[in-house]
């Protein structure tokens, strides 16, 4: 995924939406919210805090809360995008202009705004203990000098190299992982650490 430095960069390479997050950014910007780019995307922040986000997909467009879990959520519309990863990131999915309802986006974003201020988040776990598949397990028993290196890794660099065997579905995807990020343990690196 192409990360961008600004909002402007973000909305220029999100077609077919292009005209749907343009609405969406006014909306937002209508809002006591600032704009900033995060993770290479459109942000919105209040007190220093991301509370939205908006992003362009293939078939739909659409609005992230990141602490999407404690909104209401009266009209149904918002979804655990990856249900079982995702505690506390929820988003609203549009497929047409006509979709987008601006006094329901508001009535969101004000009681997003209102939780914020109110100190209320849902705490990602901390310390959970690292659980290496096997496959990794084999390739860092044949690998030494990247067995010694993961070692070396934080507890979260850890996990997240095991998780990301570990959520392949197939073998071979398995494999095709494995062969990548060997290097990037060698050299020391986390998995997301371009991303930080």
């Amino acid at each position: 995924m192409k990360r961008h430095d600004s909002v402007d960069a973000y909305i220029a390479d999100a077609e077919p939406w292009q005209d749907e997050l343009v609405r969406l950014r006014e909306i937002l910007q209508a809002t006591e919210l600032e704009e900033t780019v995060k993770w290479g995307a459109p942000a919105y922040t209040c007190d220093g805090k991301v509370l939205v986000g908006i992003g362009s997909f293939r078939s739909f467009f659409a609005l992230w809360f990141f602490q999407g879990a404690l909104l209401e959520d009266k009209a149904g519309v918002l979804i655990n995008a990856q249900e079982g990863r995702t505690k506390a990131l929820r988003q609203w999915r549009f497929t047409a202009k006509k979709d987008i309802k601006v006094r329901l986006i508001k009535a969101y974003v004000k009681e997003a705004i209102e939780l914020q201020r109110q100190g209320k988040a849902i705490q990602p776990a901390r310390n959970k203990p690292v659980v290496v598949p096997p496959q990794l397990q084999a390739a860092l028993r044949k690998n030494k000098s990247a067995a010694a290196a993961f070692q070396e890794l934080s507890q979260g660099k850890r996990r997240e190299y095991a998780d990301y065997i570990a959520d392949a579905k197939r073998e071979d995807t398995k494999s095709k992982r494995l062969d990548k990020i060997l290097p990037m343990i060698e050299e020391g690196v986390g998995l997301n650490d371009r991303y930080r």
